[in-house]
């Protein structure tokens, strides 16, 4: 295993709710170690971070400068950091024909209900963020968690399919 980090990318469609909170996890919580480095973006970018998205990271003390909701054809053009690791978090992106990654990373998908859809009271929508961020949350830690460097590439896929279909 590399002493490089690890280059991680969760895309969605907008890139403005999911892969952002998972950017930000993976990124800012102690289980990353230094190991990874995440990256988030989307088939059809929404252009904003949602404030509801940027509310509960700012209130988990994670840091929230740099996130920004871009296209995944940043991450197909030359110069783009080779990705070991691309997780899709949401149903429309997994079914989208993907650009080729530099890198040959490994792929799973790790859908998660999308909290910006939900219509009802503030309320309502700061819940279904926060059941996302907790869903998220608990992937990315059993992910930071795998033995890689003892897993053959067969037994790494198998258990990255497992994450995201508990």
């Amino acid at each position: 295993m590399s002493d490089q980090p690890l280059n991680v990318l969760f895309l969605c469609t907008g890139n403005s709710a999911r892969s952002i909170l998972a950017e930000a996890l993976l990124n800012y919580l102690p289980v990353n170690q230094g190991r990874f480095r995440a990256f988030s973006a989307g088939s059809h970018p929404a252009g904003q971070v949602n404030p509801f998205a940027l509310e509960l990271l700012e209130k988990n003390r994670l840091v929230t400068a740099s996130l920004r909701s871009k296209s995944w054809d940043e991450f197909a053009r030359p110069g783009a950091p080779n990705l070991d690791f691309v997780f899709t978090v949401c149903d429309n992106a997994a079914g989208e024909v993907c650009p080729v990654w530099p890198g040959q990373p490994m792929t799973a998908h790790w859908g998660v209900p999308d909290p910006a859809a939900l219509a009802g009271s503030d309320e309502d929508k700061r819940k279904a963020f926060f059941q996302a961020f907790n869903q998220l949350q608990n992937r990315i830690s059993l992910f930071a968690n795998l033995p890689l460097g003892k897993l053959d590439r067969m037994k790494l896929q198998q258990a990255l399919n497992a994450i995201g279909h508990p």
